[in-house]
């Protein structure tokens, strides 16, 4: 029996939702509308990942976008596969999924990490969105929200 194409492993972590397939083009949508201004002439079409190999959006690849990557936080991200057809949300920062190409990214996009199959030659990269300060506050306040609903739960409250 094939495997469903839905099926995916992501760790750390667990998927909490797998999203449909017009979802998941609306965040590739969403994506590009952020990262991907500036591909014409490129084949973003094969792969995301070359708008920041070719240059058309600042990033960091290989050892520093791991750095860059390892500092973020967010409550929940979402995963997009590169065919833009799967995506999931899940509840800690993967290190790996069984997507050779993905992108990982909390739902604001404040910030990215772009995962390749030419990962130690093209990649992995590590980009922020224009406005990544005031999102990422806004990713940090809802971390904070569900600190304080996590102590709340401990305690017996509702």
């Amino acid at each position: 029996m094939a495997k469903s194409s839905r099926e995916v492993h992501v760790a750390p972590g667990v998927i909490t939702l797998h999203y449909s397939e017009t979802e998941a083009e609306t965040f590739a949508e969403r994506w590009l509308a952020v990262y991907g201004t500036n591909r014409q002439g490129i084949n973003a079409k094969a792969f995301l990942w070359h708008i920041f190999s070719a240059g058309r959006y600042p990033s960091v690849s290989g050892e520093e976008s791991w750095l860059h990557y390892n500092m973020q936080e967010a409550t929940n991200l979402v995963v997009l596969s590169n065919d833009r057809k799967q995506a999931f949300l899940t509840n800690l920062k993967p290190l790996c999924c069984s997507w050779s190409d993905c992108m990982i990214f909390p739902a604001n996009l404040a910030w990215t990490m772009a995962r390749t199959h030419e990962e130690g030659w093209l990649g992995p990269y590590f980009a922020r969105h224009p406005r990544y300060t005031a999102l990422e506050a806004e990713n940090h306040a809802a971390i904070q929200k569900q600190r304080e609903a996590e102590v709340a739960r401990s305690k017996g409250w509702a």
